[in-house]
């Protein structure tokens, strides 16, 4: 392992190129490991679709591999390092396992198995050479019309904080013999408190007519003053640079019209200065893109604001070229770019890249059946009763008839960033969904219908529907109007007529106004996204479990409540400690 005087020897033998090339980070699908090694790149990362074809963990290694070994043939052999978007576990990976999304974890509220969690993540990570995860969000949600709800643990900042620094402990938790992963706070600052329809689309960034019409609040604009920034947003960072991050990702967001990628105070007096950050800053993806319509421009502002490596993602030589032209006019100082690649420097030196005799964890930990187990707990433990006016319990013996589309759809158990970044619906990777686990559990006959047709039966006693949002991530995910669907609305009242007890269960990863649903069933249950595990959810309905999940959100009764959470239906803390008691 280098010493601090060994990386500042490096450091000096470096030439400029090798320094930029340090702060270059590139999607895996724009550029080759030739490349790599070409232009010193110290980074390559598979954004929410860089997966290799076909999706295996066995190829995913290679993949990853290939990289890393273009990095050492260069001329001082400095270390890749491989960043994937693992948000609830090694999410990229088919068959990998995914945990629930933060929301849920939120729910549960217990730091000790968030912990387990991200070593989990991190043991699977490593079994394919990637040592960064851009993982926890510690946004602070204040509006659940964002679609980046789900990646905050809940509302409260000190849930948050706990949490937060809680995954990033167990993810840089070392595993023996094959050293350990990177957690990226993210991200910073303020980016769960950006405003409705306050994303502003500068006509010099064309791509946004091809993304639809969402980003209405993802990378909006905070409008609140520093003491409002601090006491909420800022509270998690503390805590995540206490447990040590070693990186932390600036956000597309703006504070008072200004954008973090290119905010000096926020980034280098704050974050670097005041809570004694030293590991590294990196963009988000092309995020230094959107600070101006000159690109040069754009390096500057956000190397001198204390960006210390660009995520480009894709024209690298675009960016190389341009940092090279503002060193050499002096609009960046090199000390600046010193100091931002030996803060990349030792955070390899810290994860133990520059060592050798590594050898990478066995691809059998992948979907590892106790990490497997570990996120069926999770599962079970993070749903929230909202309801129960004698819904509650099924006995396990009788027969239930079940409806919805998401009682057995793995993609919409998990959501986005599983296997692509907008997620997917159907078998997208492996797992058990709902329907799956009822039937292992269930002993008495479970009958199932997608379209709760059981209009040729007689009246069962319990119908159980579950109903889901449809997959989404970032800014497609912005909604309105968070509310079922007319399908699901449907699905219910087709139930409804055909059960004497209606039990409803919801996938989703926000709070859904449905106030008409909730009152037509006879117990709500809100499963979040719960990931690829839904065996032990049927022991919650049975009573062998009890309910544990708390609401870490308010879940609003009416459009009025997305402004004025206080007078949401159930408030943050809502939820029934055990089936069948209020």
């Amino acid at each position: 392992m280098k010493s601090v005087q060994q990386i500042e020897q490096l450091i000096q033998d470096m030439s400029v190129a090798e320094k930029i090339g340090q702060m270059t980070q590139v999607s895996n699908d724009s550029i080759t490991p030739e490349e790599v090694t070409e232009c010193f790149v110290g980074s390559v990362l598979s954004g929410g679709n860089g997966n290799p074809t076909p999706n295996e963990p066995s190829v995913w290694a290679d993949m990853v591999g290939g990289f890393v070994e273009a990095a050492s043939d260069t001329r001082l052999g400095v270390p890749l390092l491989y960043g994937v978007d693992a948000v609830h576990g090694h999410s990229n990976v088919r068959g990998a396992t995914i945990f629930p999304h933060n929301i849920g974890l939120g729910a549960i509220d217990d730091t000790s198995l968030t912990r387990e969690i991200g070593r989990a993540t991190a043991t699977e990570m490593l079994a394919t050479g990637v040592h960064w995860a851009f993982a926890p969000t510690i946004a602070v949600p204040q509006d659940i019309r964002w679609g980046r709800t789900y990646e905050g643990y809940g509302r409260d900042p000190d849930l948050v904080a706990r949490l937060g620094a809680a995954l990033v402990t167990g993810l840089q938790e070392d595993i023996e013999g094959s050293g350990r992963i990177m957690a990226c706070a993210k991200h910073f600052v303020g980016d769960g408190g950006t405003a409705w329809a306050s994303v502003p689309r500068p006509e010099w960034l064309t791509w946004w007519d091809g993304w639809g019409p969402g980003w209405q609040m993802d990378q909006g604009d905070t409008r609140v003053d520093e003491a409002g920034l601090r006491s909420v947003h800022l509270a998690p960072y503390r805590a995540a640079v206490d447990a040590g991050v070693l990186s932390v990702m600036a956000s597309y967001s703006s504070w008072n019209g200004e954008k973090l990628h290119g905010h000096r105070h926020l980034l280098t007096e704050v974050l670097k200065g005041e809570l004694g950050f030293g590991g590294f800053v990196v963009s988000d993806w092309m995020g230094i893109d959107q600070l101006h319509s000159d690109y040069d421009l754009c390096v500057t502002t956000a190397l001198n604001a204390g960006v210390d490596m660009v995520m480009v993602p894709l024209d690298f030589r675009r960016f190389i070229e341009s940092a090279t032209r503002c060193i050499e006019s002096g609009a960046v100082p090199i000390t600046r770019i010193d100091d931002a690649v030996r803060r990349i420097l030792v955070a390899k030196h810290e994860l133990g890249l520059f060592d050798d005799g590594k050898d990478l964890l066995p691809l059998t930990v992948v979907g590892h059946e106790e990490h497997r187990r570990l996120a069926a707990e999770a599962a079970r433990r993070s749903c929230v009763l909202l309801k129960d006016e004698g819904g509650l319990p099924i006995s396990p013996s009788e027969q239930i008839v079940v409806a919805g589309a998401a009682a057995d759809d793995i993609g919409l158990q998990c959501g986005g960033w599983t296997v692509g970044w907008q997620g997917g619906t159907g078998a997208t990777t492996e797992g058990t969904t709902l329907l799956e686990g009822l039937r292992s559990a269930h002993s008495g006959e479970v009958l199932y219908d997608k379209a709760s047709d059981f209009s040729n039966r007689d009246v069962s006693r319990v119908g159980i529907v579950v109903i889901a949002e449809q997959p989404y991530a970032e800014g497609p995910g912005d909604r309105e109007m968070p509310t079922p669907s007319d399908a699901d609305r449907l699905l219910v009242a087709r139930m409804r007529q055909r059960c004497e007890k209606l039990v409803l269960i919801v996938i989703s990863g926000r709070p859904l106004i449905m106030p008409d649903l909730i009152a037509q069933a006879d117990a709500v249950v809100a499963a979040w996204l719960p990931g690829t595990e839904a065996t032990q959810i049927p022991s919650l309905l049975t009573g062998e479990h009890p309910f544990e999940g708390r609401l870490p959100q308010p879940w609003p009764g009416a459009a009025p409540d997305l402004d004025d959470p206080a007078g949401a239906t159930y408030p943050v803390g809502h939820g029934f400690a055990g089936v069948g008691v209020s």
